[in-house]
């Protein structure tokens, strides 16, 4: 099929089906048959060759298609041997005949089969007269909108503008398009009609305007939610934001407002109409970011303390270039701070005249005066977030010099220094939002008991380590051991409250002696071993503790560590070369976007709660937390620019798409499209993947833009976004280059659904399940102790976990069942479901074969007379999926209650818990062992007992979008609508790939 001309009406869907193309033919038992599928140019049948059957069979006519559905959602895609070998976005069925048989077709691109989607719906509304209708109405209010801007320039009224002009309209409206590409377009025109001259008439301007600027993907999304219209009413508009958006508690007056804000014609305004121009509009406009707008303020709970929060955090923030020879510059300082930083760090040595000096010592660095760096703080500290600013201070002055810098702080920062000595009753560090507004000196402090001036030297002296391995003959003392120990004065030590720093030995001596104040640092290599070979300690040492984590000073090129490595394992302060750009920036500045980008973010529960079950390396999912799936289609690209730097391919780029998981290791993950040659303007690529997210709150998705090359892959753009902010629906990814810079006008447009969500550190927001396709259902196992008192607790809480269990996938497989039989995969909702079998619940004269009754808290359905075999299996499926969510709901409490009774009952053992299993016998490894089985069962328990919650609310939630549903279709049988149920909310914002509307066979 020529796909050259771009499609923009359904007239041009009709004319390529018309010319016909080669389509798959699926069938059962792994068959699959090459076919040249056309419509008749009576557009009477559909009929395909060569086929065995006689020419006459070998045709469906238009007049039995019942539906027309997408994706892979009929039994015979199901049973196919290679159906995981079909791309969903490829697959389409035709269900046909009084038995809803299905044909089903694949199709070479999804362009392809978007094309046939929407003009066998066009021919199923309007049959033979779908061409007259068209011709007569179709894209009327487009066509005299670009006519009247054609004519606001034509001011003469000669009937054409000259080529300058016409190229600077069409910009106007399209900003990312090039000059060239535009005059291009009017030239093979032109060249195509042997016209001379560069005069364009109003035709050719319509019909340039369209081919550049009508979106083909926008355009075969518009059409499935406009009822076969080429434009979208109110009403169409609040299905597709309900139903794909998942935008709450909308109504015919925010669709109008929609419309007058992104509509541009004064027709569509005033008819309450939306164009494909508007549709465009609205969906590249920052309303339809991926990026969750609740996210750009703080929205976190910031009450709790310190240590529950990563810190965002700079490492030498005075240097401007490498560690080693780079110019330290106070921009350093600036950058940081308006980035949102909370914790910045100051290497302090003698300077001339008495004035410390900042710079990495034992190197080249240049060097800048202490007073000007205070002072530049002082005036950014608070620039882009009100809460504490730690400055990590490496003293390595004089005395005479240390209490020089006392003075310069004391005088420029003022009341902002917190010196509040920390109250030894307490266990816990203050939370950021006392601490709002001030400044936090972290550095080594004088023994409260020590009268002397003495003090161990940090153990954070880089420059030094550095040094010794690199060996420079003309560096000072090069390759002397650093020294242990240098002298502090009383004045700087007392500045010095909450952020002590002191010498890390091992964990079990940390948990036995180290005040709550106190802070530790550990170079990478250090933190790394500590990571995978203490793994489930360095997580608990960070939930009271709060620990730094600094670059090796072998990175002297400022190479960036992967942050995530660390975050894993709960350690707050992890510092990064803000002015070395790449991946691992990228995941730090996306990271923090999520609260505010006010520097700190809550920590997933998992790493705060006393007693929970987390080792940072697991590789599997994880206890107490629900995995999630998240679903992405990498639909198209917009304006990519050319990667700097390259010039052997001229402007041509070849581009595709990485969409990488960041987070635990189970989590790691990462998926490509296929390239796109030749075209970085509006590439197509159609590809849908999935990811299993086993730790939601400590995951990020980062989409990457390259450039395919034979010399090497080049860099176009990124967009890096913590899991917990993707808006689902269909969005607009920003992208931005190597340094962090917006692109202009380049972005990726892609459709997010996810399913069987769950919330962790903020309330349950999107919560709709997939059914687990496993034999023998699998229920979380509780570890034996071997203290017999403690393990006959547990033992009662088996029953229970096992209810919930079964409540919970009961729901999930009957609503999953409901959905394959509306002809929808499992990532749809329930009121997409409604949507999809409403046209099949329609008698030939428009009267209800089906209606619901709303009257009751869970709506049934009541047959009207006869009704075919087909819609009497929906009608039964759907009674057991009402009659699961019914039993979760009217159970789930008294289940819920038993577990967190059985929680409560354990946890009053964990105090005594060492002292009762020693009286069992139990010594060093064993004891150990059942205080891990312990903490496990109690994380089982907590995360058994909020699914439970969670999917109560989420059937909750399905009710009410069942109802609402069937009150728009118009099948709620009259005078049974309750007004008291809710519209849903926006927490259920999981979505099909494509709207439908289907039915089982």
């Amino acid at each position: 099929m020529p796909t050259e001309k771009k499609i923009s009406s359904a007239s041009d869907c009709i004319n390529s089906m018309v010319e016909g193309s080669e389509l798959k033919k699926v069938r059962s038992n792994s068959r699959i048959y090459h076919r040249y599928f056309l419509l008749d140019a009576d557009m009477q049948s559909l009929r395909w060759e060569p086929s065995k059957k006689d020419s006459e069979k070998a045709k469906i006519d238009i007049k039995s298609i019942k539906e027309v559905r997408t994706g892979k959602n009929t039994d015979i895609f199901r049973s196919n041997g290679i159906s995981d070998q079909i791309s969903e976005d490829c697959a389409f069925s035709v269900i046909y005949g009084e038995n809803y048989e299905s044909l089903d077709l694949v199709a070479n691109s999804a362009d392809v089969a978007n094309i046939w989607v929407t003009g066998l719906r066009y021919l199923i509304s309007y049959g033979k007269h779908t061409l007259d209708m068209l011709e007569s109405s179709q894209d009327n209010m487009r066509t005299s909108w670009v006519s009247q801007m054609f004519s606001e320039i034509d001011v003469d009224n000669l009937g054409h503008i000259t080529l300058c002009n016409a190229v600077q309209c069409i910009r106007n409206l399209n900003p990312g398009l090039k000059t060239s590409k535009i005059e291009l377009k009017f030239k093979e025109l032109h060249k195509s009609k042997d016209k001379a001259g560069t005069e364009v008439t109003k035709e050719e301007f319509i019909e340039v305007f369209h081919e550049l600027c009508t979106r083909p993907e926008i355009y075969f999304l518009l059409v499935q939610f406009s009822s076969n219209k080429e434009f979208l009413d109110t009403k169409d508009l609040m299905m597709f934001l309900e139903a794909e958006q998942g935008v709450a508690h909308i109504n015919e007056e925010i669709s109008l407002e929609i419309i007058h804000k992104y509509e541009p014609s004064k027709e569509g305004q005033e008819k309450g109409w939306l164009s494909i121009d508007g549709f465009t509009n609205y969906l590249m406009s920052p309303d339809c970011y991926i990026f969750d707008p609740e996210h750009k303020k703080v929205c976190q709970d910031m009450k709790q303390p310190l240590s529950h929060y990563f810190i965002n955090s700079s490492h030498n923030t005075y240097l401007i270039e490498d560690q080693f020879r780079g110019p330290s510059d106070i921009t350093g300082y600036i950058r940081a701070l308006k980035m949102g930083c909370r914790s910045v760090e100051l290497d302090v040595w003698d300077g001339p005249d008495n004035e410390p000096v900042i710079y990495t010592g034992h190197t080249m660095t240049s060097q800048i005066v202490f007073r000007s760096v205070i002072d530049i703080i002082n005036k950014y500290a608070f620039f882009a977030s009100e809460y504490p600013l730690i400055l990590c201070l490496e003293n390595h002055c004089s005395i005479k010099q240390q209490k020089v810098m006392v003075q310069h702080m004391k005088k420029l920062l003022g009341d902002k220094l917190y010196t509040t000595s920390p109250n030894v009753e307490e266990s816990y560090l203050p939370s950021p939002d006392v601490l709002k507004g001030k400044i936090l000196i972290k550095a080594k402090k004088l023994s409260s008991n020590c009268s002397g001036v003495e003090g161990d030297v940090t153990d954070e002296d880089e420059g030094a380590e550095m040094s010794q391995r690199m060996g420079k003959e003309n560096m000072e003392q090069p390759n002397n051991v650093p020294v242990k120990r240098f002298q502090l004065c009383k004045e700087l030590s007392e500045l010095v409250s909450i952020c002590k720093s002191v010498q890390f030995k091992e964990f079990q001596v940390s948990f036995q002696v180290q005040k709550y104040w106190e802070v530790c640092s550990f170079n990478e290599v250090l933190a790394s071993k500590y990571a995978n070979e203490n793994p489930g300690d360095f997580v608990n040492y960070n939930k009271r503790f709060l620990a730094r984590v600094f670059p090796s000073p072998m990175r002297i090129d400022s190479s960036n560590m992967n942050p995530q490595d660390f975050w894993k394992c709960g350690c707050q302060i992890v510092a990064m070369n803000f002015q070395t750009p790449g991946l691992m920036m990228d995941l730090n500045i996306g990271w923090f976007r999520q609260n505010g980008n006010c520097g700190y973010v809550l920590r997933p529960a998992i790493m705060r709660e006393e007693v929970s079950f987390f080792s940072a390396n697991t590789k599997d999912s994880v206890p107490g937390v629900s995995p999630q799936l998240l679903h992405i289609k990498i639909i198209s690209g917009q304006n990519f620019p050319k990667p700097k730097g390259s010039g052997a391919k001229g402007d041509v780029v070849d581009p595709y798409v990485y969409v990488e998981i960041h987070g635990i290791p189970a989590d790691c993950a990462e998926q490509r499209t296929k390239t796109v040659h030749q075209n970085g303007d509006a590439p197509i690529f159609d590809e849908s993947f999935e990811f299993q997210i086993n730790l939601p709150e400590l995951a990020m998705v980062r989409f990457v833009v390259l450039d395919d090359d034979y010399i090497g892959d080049e860099f176009i753009g990124q967009y890096t976004i913590p899991f917990e902010c993707l808006q689902t629906g269909y969005r607009h990814v920003p992208l931005q280059s190597l340094t962090g810079e917006v692109l202009a006008h380049a972005s990726l447009f892609v459709h997010v659904a996810i399913t069987n969500r769950r919330g962790g550190g903020k309330p349950h927001k999107r919560g709709l399940s997939v059914r687990k396709g496993k034999k023998s259902r699998e229920y979380a196992s509780l570890r034996t102790l071997w203290i017999k008192t403690v393990d006959e607790v547990f033992k009662n809480a088996q029953p229970p976990i096992r209810d919930a269990t079964d409540l919970r996938e009961n729901m999930q497989n009957a609503v999953v069942s409901f959905k394959e039989l509306c002809g929808l995969s499992s990532v749809a909702n329930l009121m997409q479901c409604m949507l999809a079998v409403s046209p099949r619940f329609l008698g030939p004269d428009n009267t209800p074969l089906v209606v619901l009754n709303l009257s009751e808290q869970y709506p049934t359905m009541e047959l009207q007379g006869i009704v075919p075999e087909v819609l009497k299996k929906i009608v039964t499926t759907y009674d057991m999926m009402i009659q699961s969510l019914k039993a979760l709901i009217e159970n789930a409490d008294a289940v819920y209650e038993k577990i967190v009774h059985c929680q409560k009952a354990a946890m009053e053992f964990h105090e005594h818990l060492h002292s009762i299993g020693t009286k069992e016998g139990l010594k060093e490894r064993k004891l150990q062992k059942a205080v891990e089985s312990f903490t496990w069962n109690i994380t089982i328990l907590k995360g058994q007992a909020d699914l439970l919650k969670y999917a109560k609310n989420e059937t909750l939630e399905n009710l009410k979008q069942i109802h609402f549903a069937a009150v728009s279709c118009g099948l709620n049988k009259p005078g049974t609508e309750n007004a008291d149920v809710q519209k849903p909310r926006r927490s259920l914002e999981v979505i099909p790939e494509k709207a439908n509307d289907e039915t089982g066979e």
